[in-house]
This record gives structure tokens, C-alpha cells and sequence, in this order.
């Protein structure tokens, strides 16, 4: 049986494909790409936090509110600039077709 963290680990590699392929659409919105990035900070900023919530308070990472919730900004940070760049690409099209 894999173990949780390994199966982790794997799924970052599409994540990583998913980014590499984005970034050479030229349609890609810029700021929506930087969000789909922020994404890998949001991983990068958790696995730590987890590690010390367990290591410093013997929980996971969930059950300790600061913690998680400060991690958990990085996610709501990345998915506030994929909107917006989405956002922003369909009202300039929008302008385009009038």
C-alpha cells in the first residue's frame, strides 16, 4: 500500500506538467498563471507547518488553528489571483467582440 505522503509526492508531478504545458499557451492569462503557481508556495509553506504541528504540538496540522489557517492564506491567495486573471482575460474579450 502506498503511503500518504509518497502518494504526495507523486501528484505533484502532474501539477508540475499541468504548469509546464500553461505556460506556453499564449492565451494563458498571466495573473491566473501566477496563481496556479502560488499554488506550489501554498505545498511549499505546508508540508512545513505540518511537520512542526506535529513535532511541536503532537497534532496534525489541521487541528491546530494558527497554523492552518496561516497556511491556508497562501491557498486563498493563489485561487483570489487565478480568478481575478480569468477574470480579467473574459472582460477583455468581452470588449474585443463590441
Amino acid at each position: 500500500m502506498i503511503s500518504k505522503e509518497t502518494l504526495f509526492i507523486l501528484s505533484l508531478f502532474p501539477y508540475l506538467g499541468f504548469l509546464w504545458f500553461i505556460s506556453r499557451v499564449k492565451q494563458m492569462p498571466r495573473l491566473a498563471l501566477y496563481g496556479f503557481y502560488c499554488t506550489l508556495v501554498f505545498v511549499a509553506v505546508t508540508i512545513p507547518a505540518g511537520i512542526y504541528a506535529q513535532l511541536h504540538y503532537g497534532k496534525s496540522l489541521a487541528n491546530v488553528d494558527w497554523l492552518h489557517g496561516s497556511a491556508e492564506s497562501f491557498l486563498v491567495l493563489s485561487n483570489i489571483l487565478v480568478v481575478l486573471g480569468f477574470r480579467h482575460a473574459v472582460m477583455k474579450m468581452k470588449e474585443t467582440e463590441d
